[in-house]
């Protein structure tokens, strides 16, 4: 069963920013989701839309769904329209047509991949785009083209996945490490510095005064992490003026910022977080980077390879980024999603 979409809030025009979406790979369900979402009509209300990646991949996916829209090839973003029938996207030429195979891994369609996301990286940087979306792409294939770099990764310190569905906002700590390892990195100056990077991200995103609420990571915040490097860091971050509570027993604080009592959690590693978001609201939630210097926005799910071409895969999770990315942009924060 898809998941319900949230009604988006409707941006004034003057307000809508550039968002590039790149494709995603396109021998997965990428083009597809993108097109539904399109089709929807929802992405105009809150930004300028416009396409990276292969054009010939948006046009098969469009005619499979049997969806009326138009394919429109355009050099750079500032040529594109705001026509909801009309899909602007920039097509560098990465990718040959013939090279499409739907349903496979290749190292055609990770290059082209990996090309389109340095290009979309460019673009925001130089800020002819206010945020970035990634629909699904192929780990396997960026790493047979030899560019599995491209993609945004969590580095403690530099960049944080952030996972949200409404009202549940998640800040991870760390990802992808053993407990062990976890244990060892929380450390009171990492933090206190995550915690700045979070107040600072959150108002720029639009929230004035953001509420932060840090996880322990022992049952109950009883342990030495919680008590020695936990709180410490909170109290530091305190001490400059951050609205933050913590160290929260884990098993209680995620229900809490449910409740609207906090805009954001800390967790301390990646299940801590991601079995919270992904049993309160697994479809339509959305993955975001923060870190970079724009919003970089994508989704939970992969390319999906023994559905495509069939037109049942699940575009929410593709929709509710963009909006998401858009409402950033502007500096709407999460209203899209509520």
């Amino acid at each position: 069963m898809n998941a319900q979409i949230h009604e988006p809030l409707v941006i004034e025009p003057a307000r809508r920013a550039p968002v590039g979406i790149v494709i995603g790979d396109a021998n997965g369900i990428g083009p597809e989701v993108v097109a539904k979402s399109w089709a929807s009509g929802r992405l105009h209300q809150v930004c300028r839309p416009i396409l990276i990646g292969s054009a010939a991949a948006m046009e098969r996916a469009v005619a499979a769904l049997g969806l009326d829209l138009r394919v429109r090839a355009i050099a750079a973003p500032d040529m594109a329209q705001a026509d909801p029938q009309v899909m602007d996207i920039i097509d560098s030429g990465a990718l040959d047509p013939a090279a499409i195979t739907p349903g496979r891994d290749t190292a055609a369609s990770g290059r082209a991949v990996g090309t389109w996301l340095a290009q979309a990286d460019q673009l925001a940087r130089a800020g002819a785009l206010g945020a970035t979306v990634m629909a699904p792409v192929s780990a396997v294939a960026l790493e047979m083209a030899g560019m599995l770099d491209r993609i945004v990764t969590a580095k403690p310190g530099e960049t944080y996945l952030v996972l949200f569905s409404g009202a549940l906002r998640i800040t991870h700590l760390t990802d992808h490490m053993p407990l062990r390892e976890v244990s060892a990195m929380i450390d009171k100056d990492l933090i206190a510095l995550t915690l700045r990077k979070m107040d600072a991200a959150l108002r720029q995103w639009g929230i004035a005064a953001p509420r932060i609420v840090v996880a322990g990571f022992n049952p109950h915040a009883k342990g030495t992490e919680d008590s020695e490097e936990i709180a410490p860091g909170v109290a530091a971050a305190r001490r400059e003026g951050i609205d933050v509570t913590g160290p929260v027993s884990p098993d209680s604080v995620f229900r809490h910022c449910l409740e609207g009592h906090y805009d954001m959690v800390l967790a301390m590693y990646h299940d801590q977080g991601h079995i919270a978001i992904k049993t309160a609201c697994f479809s339509g939630n959305v993955a975001l980077f923060l870190g970079p210097p724009y919003p970089q926005v994508t989704v939970a799910h992969g390319t999906a390879y023994d559905i495509v071409g069939r037109g049942v895969a699940d575009h929410s999770m593709v929709l509710n980024a963009i909006l998401a990315a858009g409402s950033l942009a502007a500096g709407n924060a999460f209203a899209n999603l509520h």
